[in-house]
């Protein structure tokens, strides 16, 4: 009797404790889930708690361990990894969302009717745009600022290429900053139109005129930074890499970020200054939040191709004699680097260097200092133009490239009048990058270019603008697959950012950030895939707002 009692009893404990379930919040099925993780594993479910991913498979083994408090049955479609942007200039963009919006425009005559039809509706001190590209307009030339001044004779105008390396300023503005047809600026130029400042100032001379420009009201810094998370969400960014702020706007950030208005992950690069550098060492080296990370800093070697401002080897083959611009001295740069190498914080460095020449001094630089068996992980963005001696270097002291596919296709059209016939063979190389390390992070550059990571997708792979030109692609040989495309959006922007472990894939024990879409990136369309719209962004395991 004793023992049948036992007998019951054990049974009915073994029962109980098999029928308990552990409680979650959130069971994500109805979908095919891409989970990017090493082995490109398709998944029916997931199950999400306090902002974790605890489990991943299908549907019945998950109800069968799991009670969540919610169900999210997304009825068909596709969930991704939530996308990262491995460069882009979140701060910039929303700030660009204050200002008069130049992209598109035909002429110059258009930009000034833009800038007129936005300071009668806005009305201010100073009126500043981004956006215009000379190589879109029929001269194909920089303009001057005759129009700028007879329609704004006394209020400054200040209006920035596309690329941010260059502006048109008005003479009010000019005369504002103090500057003149003697201003001499290194790393820099002012152009001249009949022997008179044209107002267009390339690189380090946009600089001069913007230091003396009024700073914007913090209330414009907090709109702004809303602005871009909300345009980030529509497009399933989840997470950026800010290509270069100042600790005043990071401070911003992280105190929206604590009262929760800010949720989109930030990892953002200091601007190389010695203030930025002091910061960072008073808060005791390198800076790792829940959705906030300070590790490293971004230093400039050249200015941009479409500009002249990149530097290269060789002089331009649209203007002999001139091979572009450092805008960091070799000296400066040297001092930088071995500073950063050898600091008691192993911070990253990540350099913009665009021309074949500032791509070489810059992996040289870093291997003098790196070696060849290091674990920094430091980067050169945007890898434009490489001689093709130096691709090996990236392989040999470890160095990430961090590249924008969009580039490719914004700069086709003129790239070979910049660089000639077989020199552009050697520019925006995504493939034979991608062959150095095995991995390449992808990104947008926005506000360079559109926000949509989707755009990147298309240009990464198909090598083609958005009515299909060319035909067989730019270099299509240096196009990436769909899957290292995928890839270079999600998990290769984890790891270029040392938040491999917590971001970038759909895994157990990571965030979960992920993103709904009607598309499947491996096999539909291209053009449909660059023309996605339909996105639902989640934020540890939460809707975006």
């Amino acid at each position: 009797m004793k023992l049948k009692i036992l007998l019951f009893v054990c049974t009915s404990l073994l029962f109980i404790a098999c029928s308990q379930k552990d409680q979650v919040d959130l069971l994500v099925t109805g979908a095919t889930i891409k989970t990017v993780d090493s082995s490109f594993t398709n998944a029916e479910a997931m199950v999400i708690k306090q902002g974790k991913i605890i489990a991943v498979g299908s549907q019945e083994s998950l109800l069968s361990r799991f009670e969540p408090k919610n169900v999210q049955n997304f009825k068909g479609g596709f969930i991704y990894p939530g996308i990262m942007d491995a460069h882009c200039h979140f701060y910039g963009l929303g700030m660009f969302m204050q200002m008069v919006d130049l992209t598109g425009c035909t002429s110059f005559e258009e930009v000034v009717k833009r800038c007129k039809e936005f300071q009668a509706k806005k009305p201010g001190q100073v009126l500043l745009g981004r956006g215009w590209d000379q190589t879109k307009w029929k001269e194909n030339e920089f303009p001057n600022n005759q129009f700028l001044n007879e329609a704004f004779p006394t209020t400054p105008v200040m209006l920035k290429r596309v690329d941010g390396h260059a502006a048109i300023a008005n003479n009010a503005a000019l005369s504002l900053a103090g500057l003149s047809i003697k201003t001499q600026v290194s790393g820099g130029e002012l152009l001249l139109f009949k022997g008179k400042l044209s107002g267009v100032l390339i690189d380090n001379a946009v600089d001069l005129l913007e230091q003396k420009l009024p700073k914007p009201s913090r209330q414009t810094q907090i709109n702004a930074l809303l602005d871009a998370q909300k345009e980030c969400f529509k497009y399933g960014i989840t997470s950026v890499t800010d290509a270069g702020l100042d600790f005043e706007v990071v401070k911003l950030i992280d105190s929206l970020q604590m009262n929760g208005l800010l949720t989109i992950y930030m990892n953002i690069m200091l601007s190389l200054s010695k203030s930025n550098f002091d910061w960072l060492n008073q808060q005791g080296g390198p800076i790792r939040k829940q959705n906030l990370q300070v590790i490293g800093f971004k230093m400039y070697a050249d200015g941009a191709l479409g500009s002249r401002g990149a530097c290269l080897v060789d002089a331009y083959h649209d203007r002999p004699m001139h091979k572009g611009l450092l805008l960091t001295s070799l000296v400066e740069m040297e001092n930088w680097v071995k500073t950063l190498a050898e600091s008691k914080y192993e911070y990253q460095l990540n350099t913009h260097a665009i021309g074949d020449s500032s791509n070489r001094i810059i992996l040289n630089l870093y291997g003098k200092y790196l070696g060849k068996e290091n674990k920094r992980r430091w980067r050169i963005e945007h890898a434009q133009v490489l001689q093709p001696s130096d691709f090996h270097l990236f392989k040999d002291y470890k160095i990430i490239p961090s590249v924008q596919p969009t580039h490719a296709t914004s700069d086709m059209y003129w790239a070979a009048q910049r660089l000639g016939s077989e020199r552009v063979k050697y520019a925006y190389a995504y493939q034979t990058l991608l062959g150095q390390l095995g991995w390449l992070p992808l990104g947008t550059d926005f506000p360079v270019e559109y926000v949509s990571p989707f755009y990147t997708f298309y240009a990464a792979v198909a090598r083609k603008d958005a009515s299909g030109f060319p035909e067989n692609g730019f270099f299509a040989e240096q196009a990436l697959s769909r899957q290292e495309a995928l890839q270079g959006i999600t998990i290769w922007p984890a790891q270029a950012a040392f938040i491999e472990a917590t971001h970038g894939s759909i895994e157990v024990g990571k965030r979960a950030d992920f993103i709904w879409l009607p598309n499947n990136l491996l096999s539909d369309s291209l053009l449909g895939v660059r023309n996605i719209s339909s996105v639902s962004t989640f934020i540890l395991g939460k809707p975006a707002k």
